[in-house]
C-alpha cells in the first residue's frame, strides 16, 4: 500500500514538474526543451571527465547539498554513467563556447555538462541549480526523495568578458563571511568580476603591513547612525570604535574563495581624493598637513553645487607635488599587486577637489616646471604616475572616468564610465577599454521606488531601467568595451541584508544584460523568471526587493487643473485607487485612464495588484505633493 501511495505521488509530482516553464537567469543563447526529465536523487553521482575538475565537482555537491536534502558523492570517469550529472571538458574545443561557455543536456539517462574550459563547466553547473523544482520541502520527506529536473538542451556563453558588480566597504565595513555570501549569490547569476571598493573617506580596509597606521587609524571611525552625509562631527576625545579591516591572510582566503567560483577581485585604492582615511593615519601626506583630520564617520564635508561642482570643506586629498606621496603608493600597491592574482587594480581617480592644490606652493612649482597652465593638469599627472606604479608591479591601471582629465595616462589604461556614457565613449574613441556603469543604469544605492516608499537617496534608478541598460553605445568599436558593472555604494547600507535588498532584483537584471544576446533580452520575459529567482531566493534566505511591484505617479498641472497618471513597472498589474479618504484594494476603482484630482484636502491611495492578489507597497500622496510633482 505504502509503494503504491508513493509510486503515485510521484506519478503526479512528475507531471506537476514536467508542465512547468524553464525559468533561468540569465537568458541562455539556447534553450530547447525535451520530452520528460532526469529523476535526481541521493543515489544520483557526480561524474567528470579529467581530473583538474574535481574541485568543481565537490563545490557541485556542496550547492546541491545546500538545496536539496542529498550528499552526492563525486568520481572520475571515463565514459558518462548512468544516473549521474556528468561533467566533460572537451578534448576538441568548441569556437562558438569560448572560455565561458557550456553545453547543458539533461534527460531521463542523465544530465552532461560540456565546456572548453574548468569556467564553462561552473557556469554550467550554475545553471543546472536553478533547473531544480522551485517547490521542495523540508529534507527527509517524501516530496524530496526525488527531484525532477525538467529535460532540456542548453547552448550559452556570455556577451561580454567583463561583467561586474562594485561592493563599497568603506563607508560600511562587511566581515570576511559577509563578503563570501555576496561572493556566492553574485556567482550564481554568472558575474565574473567583483570590484572590491576598499578605500575612502570613511575607511581603509586592507592591511599594509610596511603601513601600519593604515589600519590602526585609518580602519576605526566614531560610531553613528542616520543619514549619511548629516551626522554630527566626532566630539574631542571620542573614541574610534566602528570600522575593520582585512588582514591579508583573510585577502588570500576571499580572493581563493572567488576564484573557486569563477570572481576575479578587482581591488581599488581610491587616490588622489577621497583620501581621508589615510590622511587621518598620515597627514603630511595632504597639502594642508592637517593633524586633525579624521575618519569620517559621514558628516557633511563638502558643498555641492549641483552641476557636478563642489568644494571640500576638509582636505581629503593627496599631494600630487610630494615624492613622498608616490614612494607611499609605490609600498600599498606593491602589496596589493602581491595578493590579488587578477591583471587589473583601480585606482580611482574620482571627484578630486583641486582647492587645495591651487593654493599650494609645491603644486604651483610643479605646475611651472612642467608647463601646466591649469590646476586640473596636476590630475593627470598624478594619476600617470601612479599608472607608472601599477604597471612596474605587473598590473594593469584601471579608473573611474576623471581619469582622462589631464590627458596624461597612457592607451594601455582601462577606464570605467561612470558619470553617464560620455566618458566611455570619449575613452573609447581614444583607444582605451572601457568597462560602462553608468549611474544612470549601474548605480545600485539609488532608491528603486517612490521616494516616499524608500529609504532616503539622491536619486532613483528603477528595475525597468537597469534592464534596458546598453553597454555599447551606437558608433563606437564594441571591441573597446569590456562589458559593463553595477555599484554598490554604502552610505545608507550598512547590513549585509540592505546590501541584497539593494543589489537584488536589480543585479539579476544587469547580470542578463552582461550575459544574454541583445536580441534574446524581452522585458516581459523576464517578469516571470524573476518571480521565480524571488521564490529562490526566499529559500535561500536572501533579502531582495519587490519595488518594481509599486506603483508609479506622474502628475500633469495646466489651466489648474491636476492631472494624474497610473503606472506600474510589471505589466499586466492591476492598479486601485482612492481619493475619498477610503483604503484602496480590488473592491475600489480600477485604474484605466487619467485621474482628474478635484481641488481642497485630497489624498491619493494607490496600490497594485497582480493575478487577483496585493503586489506592491500602498502609496498615499496628498494634493499639494502631487502639485509638486508637476513639471514646471
Amino acid at each position: 500500500m505504502r509503494l503504491l501511495l508513493f509510486t503515485a505521488l510521484l506519478l503526479l509530482t512528475s507531471a506537476s514538474y514536467a508542465q512547468q516553464p524553464v525559468h533561468l537567469i540569465p537568458e541562455p543563447v539556447s534553450v530547447q526543451t525535451q520530452a520528460g526529465h532526469f529523476a535526481l536523487t541521493k543515489a544520483t553521482t557526480i561524474a567528470y571527465s579529467r581530473p583538474e575538475s574535481a574541485t568543481l565537482a565537490a563545490l557541485l555537491a556542496q550547492q546541491l547539498a545546500g538545496q536539496t536534502s542529498f550528499t552526492l558523492t563525486s568520481k572520475a570517469v571515463l565514459v558518462a554513467p548512468a544516473n549521474a550529472i556528468f561533467l566533460v571538458l572537451n578534448s576538441l574545443p568548441d569556437a562558438r563556447l569560448g572560455r565561458e561557455g557550456y553545453k547543458l543536456s539533461s534527460g531521463p539517462k542523465g544530465i552532461t555538462i560540456s565546456a572548453n574550459q574548468s569556467a564553462g563547466l561552473f557556469y554550467g553547473a550554475q545553471t543546472l541549480l536553478q533547473l531544480l523544482p522551485v517547490e521542495r520541502t523540508q529534507p527527509g520527506s517524501l516530496k524530496t526523495a526525488t527531484l525532477l529536473i525538467p529535460a532540456v538542451k542548453i547552448v550559452d556563453y556570455p556577451r561580454f568578458g567583463w561583467r561586474g558588480v562594485m561592493l563599497d566597504v568603506s563607508r560600511s565595513f562587511f566581515p570576511k563571511a559577509d563578503v563570501m555570501r555576496y561572493i556566492d549569490e553574485l556567482a550564481q547569476l554568472k558575474i565574473n568580476t567583483l570590484h572590491w571598493h576598499l578605500t575612502d573617506d570613511n575607511g581603509w580596509r586592507i592591511e599594509i603591513k610596511s603601513l601600519p597606521r593604515l589600519t590602526s587609524v585609518g580602519a576605526w571611525r566614531v560610531p553613528r547612525d542616520g543619514h549619511f552625509g548629516e551626522r554630527p562631527n566626532p566630539k574631542p576625545g571620542e573614541a574610534a570604535t566602528y570600522g575593520g579591516f582585512y588582514t591579508q591572510e583573510e585577502v588570500r582566503e576571499i580572493v581563493r574563495y572567488a576564484q573557486a567560483r569563477n570572481i576575479t577581485i578587482v581591488p581599488e585604492v581610491d587616490v588622489p581624493g577621497h583620501s581621508m582615511a589615510i590622511l587621518a593615519a598620515y597627514p603630511e601626506l595632504s597639502c594642508s598637513k592637517d593633524t586633525s583630520v579624521r575618519v569620517n564617520p559621514g558628516t557633511q564635508f563638502a558643498e555641492w553645487y549641483g552641476n557636478g561642482s563642489f568644494k571640500m570643506l576638509i582636505d581629503n586629498t593627496l599631494n600630487p607635488s610630494d615624492e613622498a606621496v608616490y614612494t607611499f603608493l609605490d609600498k600599498v600597491f606593491g602589496e596589493i599587486a602581491a595578493l590579488f592574482p587578477g591583471q587589473y587594480i583601480h585606482a580611482g581617480g574620482d571627484e578630486c577637489y583641486h582647492g587645495y592644490w591651487a593654493k599650494d606652493p609645491g603644486c604651483q612649482a610643479l605646475m611651472k616646471r612642467e608647463g601646466m597652465t591649469k590646476v586640473e593638469e596636476l590630475q593627470g599627472y598624478f594619476m600617470g604616475r601612479v599608472e607608472q606604479i601599477i604597471n612596474a608591479k605587473g598590473k594593469k591601471f584601471m579608473g573611474w572616468d576623471e581619469i582622462l582629465e589631464g590627458g596624461t595616462v597612457s592607451p594601455s589604461a582601462t577606464v570605467m564610465s561612470w558619470r553617464g556614457m560620455k566618458g566611455g565613449i570619449e575613452a573609447a574613441k581614444n583607444g582605451h577599454d572601457v568597462v560602462m556603469s553608468p549611474s544612470t543604469f549601474a548605480y545600485l544605492d539609488y532608491m528603486q521606488s517612490d521616494p516616499t516608499l524608500e529609504p532616503r537617496i539622491y536619486a532613483s534608478l528603477r528595475l525597468k531601467t537597469c534592464y534596458n541598460f546598453e553597454p555599447v553605445p551606437a558608433d563606437v568599436d564594441s571591441t573597446r568595451i569590456l562589458g559593463g558593472q553595477g555599484n554598490l555604494w554604502t552610505e545608507q547600507a550598512p547590513t549585509m541584508g540592505h546590501v541584497e535588498y539593494m543589489s537584488f532584483p536589480r543585479a539579476w537584471a544587469l547580470a542578463e544584460v552582461f550575459w544574454t544576446p541583445r536580441n534574446r533580452r524581452d522585458w516581459a520575459g523576464f517578469i516571470p523568471r524573476m518571480e521565480t529567482q524571488m521564490q529562490r531566493a526566499e529559500q535561500a534566505n536572501i533579502n531582495y526587493a519587490r519595488a518594481a511591484y509599486d506603483p508609479i505617479v506622474t502628475t500633469v498641472l495646466a489651466d489648474n487643473k491636476l492631472t494624474v497618471m497610473l503606472d506600474s513597472e510589471i505589466p499586466g498589474s492591476d492598479i486601485y485607487y482612492s481619493i475619498d479618504d477610503t483604503m484602496p484594494g480590488r473592491y475600489s476603482p480600477r485604474y484605466s485612464q487619467p485621474l482628474l484630482i478635484p481641488e481642497g484636502n485630497v489624498t491619493l491611495r494607490v496600490v497594485t495588484y497582480r493575478n487577483g492578489k496585493p503586489s506592491g507597497r500602498q502609496l498615499t500622496l496628498k494634493r499639494d505633493e502631487l502639485v509638486k510633482r508637476a513639471p514646471k
